[in-house]
């Protein structure tokens, strides 16, 4: 199968898969587990998870490892195991992906604050994220992505880590990256208070291959955010909305947008020449064959 920036250099758009929190969950993670320690427990559960996305159309699926960075795994007794938890996510996803999909590192926020704002060391953090990026491209992951995040310097240390990681397994990884923002009146700012313009630059300069944006909005805020990327990058574009922003019902989030109605809006990504799109709370694999059928009836989805 050809990497991923060799797809992408070709013209082709992929088709991302979606949620994986909102699918544990409703096979029976308990409010307030850890996610992660499925990796160890249960990993045909993650297995099945990433086939059902694969069978749905998804040219790329993730590893069950948002979580896996050594700072969150240490408030579930998990960071000794650091290196396990994640060898683990990427080889489930890896079986199941087989040679239909390339398999993503997901990366997420380590959940404290760097200094001078919260306690955290800098370089602390990054060796932390080494910890984890080297986990995963051992087990052969074909991209990493550092996701959700809201901190730009969180994110550069996450992208450099992921940089190192590869070098030293001498592999051309290819490296994405995410922020997620908040409409507010003076337009789209994460709660750090980064920007759509600073978010771009800072990424790529980082050296993010592929940028862009997951969570936190529906597609219709989405389409917002990607023509504002387009506007100020040239670099391939990922987004990966939710379905629609979760309402409580009966003590459960529920998610609005159906699989049809992300596929319709998400017209206006591949009109912006959005590189990759795919799902995130929320969504499921019904999403991820609606986005499948959407580009391939495009002719966005094949080379050219």
């Amino acid at each position: 199968m050809p990497d991923l920036l060799a797809r992408l250099r070709a013209g082709e758009t992929l088709v991302a898969d979606g949620a994986m929190g909102s699918m544990v969950m409703a096979r029976g993670l308990e409010p307030g587990a850890c996610p992660e320690a499925l990796n160890l427990s249960r990993p045909e559960l993650l297995e099945e998870i990433a086939r059902l996305y694969v069978e749905a159309g998804a040219d790329l699926v993730q590893t069950n490892s948002f979580g896996g960075s050594p700072a969150k795994l240490q408030r579930y007794g998990l960071e000794p195991r650091c290196e396990e938890v994640n060898r683990a996510a990427a080889a489930a996803a890896r079986r199941a992906a087989k040679e239909r999909a390339l398999v993503y590192g997901s990366c997420g926020p380590c959940g404290r604050l760097l200094k001078p704002v919260g306690d955290a060391e800098p370089d602390e953090v990054r060796d932390g994220y080494l910890r984890q990026m080297r986990a995963l491209v051992a087990e052969g992951v074909d991209a990493l992505c550092v996701e959700t995040m809201t901190d730009l310097a969180e994110a550069t240390l996450a992208i450099e880590a992921a940089r190192e990681a590869a070098a030293e397994a001498g592999r051309e990884v290819p490296v994405l990256a995410t922020m997620t923002f908040d409409r507010t009146r003076r337009g789209y700012f994460t709660i750090m208070g980064v920007d759509i313009a600073a978010a771009a630059a800072g990424l790529a300069r980082a050296g993010a291959d592929v940028i862009g944006s997951n969570c936190g909005n529906g597609s219709d805020n989405m389409v917002e955010i990607a023509r504002e990327f387009r506007d100020r990058s040239s670099l391939p574009l990922l987004i990966q909305p939710n379905a629609g922003l979760p309402r409580l019902e009966g003590g459960k989030a529920v998610y609005a947008e159906s699989p049809e109605y992300m596929a319709e809006r998400a017209q206006k990504l591949l009109v912006l020449g959005v590189a990759i799109v795919g799902g995130c709370c929320g969504t499921t694999p019904e999403h991820t064959r609606a986005l499948r059928r959407l580009v391939s009836s495009s002719g966005a989805g094949q080379a050219g």
